[in-house]
């Protein structure tokens, strides 16, 4: 028994010291939960040094789970992508739309005019954005509530910075480096394939249900 009442562990990881077993489940239960660990975060500055310092601990657990961990010394980042569908996002359409729009200004961003992640944009760039780059697919866009909610699953999610304000359109977004890592398009050409093949399916579902071939229903993502 331990100072503390507790039984000492046996097993695979008992010639572990108790405070690297405590860190080791820290790391791995925030690697599932948000699916990186930001070293730059002033909460997670520690768990993130000592992660890099016990890396294939680190590498070598995570593999078990079917994640491969993406390593980023400039950024402080530890990012988990998963190798099986068990722990990938399943998101409906108006989420994918969000995600798919802030990519793109994020590779903007970054490849044309130079700027150095997080990037920012506000609620209303993004809604503008959305509404250009998705126009046909305008009853699949979300609702100021909804947007709300997606932001704030992306953000416990850590692909992204927000905090709602009034009025909610100046809300700042800090889009981050680790959700170009989660859709990992290879350019802008890529990233067009995948938005016209959105596009094609909603003019599909129109086209059906004004032949009256089909009930209307929302094209699935």
């Amino acid at each position: 028994m331990n100072p503390n009442g507790a039984t000492n562990p046996t097993g695979l990881l008992a010639r572990l010291p108790e405070h690297d077993r405590e860190r080791l489940g820290e790391a791995l239960r925030r690697l599932v939960a948000h699916g990186s660990i930001l070293g730059l975060e002033p909460a997670q500055t520690d768990l993130y040094h000592w992660c890099h310092q016990n890396r294939e601990w680190v590498d070598e657990l995570a593999g078990l789970l079917d994640f491969k961990l993406l390593w980023d010394q400039q950024e402080r980042t530890v990012q988990a992508l998963p190798q099986t569908a068990a722990f990938r996002l399943r998101l409906p359409l108006d989420a994918t739309l969000v995600l798919l729009t802030l990519w793109y200004e994020f590779d903007t961003a970054v490849r044309d005019r130079g700027e150095t992640p997080p990037i920012r944009l506000t609620v209303q760039q993004l809604n503008d954005s959305l509404k250009t780059k998705f126009e046909p697919l305008q009853k699949n866009l979300p609702s100021s509530s909804r947007l709300a909610e997606i932001l704030s699953l992306a953000q416990r999610k850590n692909l992204l910075r927000y905090a709602a304000e009034v009025p909610f359109e100046r809300s700042i977004i800090e889009v981050l480096s680790t959700l170009k890592r989660v859709i990992p398009f290879q350019n802008i050409e890529d990233w067009n394939k995948n938005a016209e093949r959105y596009l094609a399916a909603a003019k599909d579902a129109a086209n059906a249900v004004e032949a009256g071939d089909i009930s209307e229903e929302e094209p699935s993502a």
